[in-house]
């Protein structure tokens, strides 16, 4: 066996990847973040941005590029999960304290994973492959996307899920953040203190800006 396929066979190839994977959807969701802000600004600016990515051809590259991330990182979660309880059948009656600590992200990265994988099908469901409504714009007619988020969030329901899966989203990324880094090789004890602090202030800002723009557009009904 070659020394790549030793590296992509290993726990800790597989680690890596996961981690590699997880930074990049990391980045995915900052810069998505970013674009949905315009609904702040208004239908144009909102429908306009949305247009022209989903107009572009390179969009096409670039979602299979996310998929690829997305579902090499949730079958190598899967399989990391699997092997380590496989390594330890048997649950301690006592937990022993190692003195790393298990935090409640840590905890319940498996739960917070489960949550976000049912709301982004659900969140392609209701937006991409949502109602279409058509609108002019710049003599140009395109897809109407801001009156199909404002619509979705008239329900005061699906506004308290929307939240709730972005409280998720936070907790999973807040540890996943600091984590794949570890996992990289970068743990010392000069820099890991900033590296989970820039985890911790990235969890709350993907947290309150998407729920934020849940509960904005609820009002704007």
């Amino acid at each position: 066996m070659s020394r790549s396929q030793n590296y992509f066979f290993s726990s800790v190839g597989k680690k890596q990847i996961m981690s590699l994977t997880g930074l990049g959807l990391v980045g995915f969701t900052a810069s998505h973040l970013l674009g949905n802000l315009l609904i702040l600004v208004g239908a144009d600016a909102f429908n306009k941005y949305a247009h022209t990515l989903t107009s572009n051809p390179l969009i096409y590259v670039a979602e299979a590029i996310l998929l690829a991330m997305f579902l090499t990182h949730l079958f190598l979660a899967i399989f990391l999960k699997i092997q380590n309880k496989m390594a330890r059948p048997t649950n301690y009656f006592v937990k022993v304290k190692t003195g790393r600590g298990e935090t409640f992200a840590s905890a319940t990265m498996p739960y917070t994973g489960i949550i976000l994988l049912i709301f982004i099908i659900l969140h392609l469901i209701n937006f991409k492959y949502g109602t279409y409504y058509p609108t002019t714009l710049e003599g140009e007619e395109i897809r109407n996307l801001y009156q199909t988020v404002i619509e979705y969030f008239s329900n005061p329901w699906y506004v308290v899920w929307y939240v709730f899966a972005m409280v998720s989203l936070g907790i999973h990324t807040s540890h996943g953040f600091h984590s794949a880094f570890q996992s990289l090789g970068f743990n010392h004890d000069k820099y890991t203190p900033h590296i989970k602090l820039a985890a911790c202030a990235y969890g709350v800002i993907v947290t309150l800006g998407f729920s934020v723009l849940a509960i904005y557009s609820y009002f704007q009904n």
